[in-house]
């Protein structure tokens, strides 16, 4: 069956298709994709991953057209990165 890895990090994104036996988990399908030797510092271990926007755990099963995700660890602290939505300014009084 065909699915999707996709990873990015702050000036690179990729996106693999990869064939994968019918059976696969996340993990057989990351490592079949080649995307651990393209980006030596992923660390499954650590990092979470997902299937279209859903956290799941590295042996859950894939089926066919499935995009596996590679999330990043976050770099900032939220606590002091401004809002987007507006909340906490005063451009609305």
């Amino acid at each position: 069956m065909q699915i999707g890895v996709a990873y990015s990090e702050a000036a690179n994104q990729i996106w693999l298709t990869t064939e994968v036996p019918d059976d696969s988990t996340v993990q057989a399908a990351i490592e079949k994709s080649g995307i651990l030797r393209m980006f030596p510092t992923i660390d499954l271990a650590t990092q979470k991953v997902g299937v279209f926007g859903k956290l799941v755990k590295l042996d859950a099963p894939l089926r066919p057209g499935d995009r596996v995700e590679i999330y990043r660890p976050i770099t900032c602290d939220p606590q002091t990165v401004p809002r987007r939505d507006g909340a906490g300014s005063d451009e609305d009084e």
